[in-house]
């Protein structure tokens, strides 16, 4: 396998999954009470309880993006 691929690979990676972030922080803030009666069906809490796991699910997967998307395809950047 060679390294211009390993490095595309982690581009990409990061390209969607900031493509899926910015898309769960619209469905969060556009339709934001839907989506609450939505989750509200399956799981009780309140609309500050909902909002907490939502951001504490966004800041946790912005940084699996940040460690192990980015932060590789910038050290490839950087040896190669």
């Amino acid at each position: 396998m060679n390294i211009d691929v390993v490095r595309n690979f982690f581009l990409w990676c990061t390209v969607i999954n900031y493509f899926l972030l910015v898309v769960w922080f619209l469905m969060l803030a556009l339709p934001h009470q839907w989506l609450y009666r939505l989750w509200g069906k399956w799981f009780r809490s309140t609309t500050d309880q909902f909002d907490a796991i939502n951001f504490a699910g966004i800041a946790l997967y912005k940084l699996g993006i940040l460690f192990f998307n980015l932060v590789p395809y910038v050290a490839l950047r950087i040896v190669v």
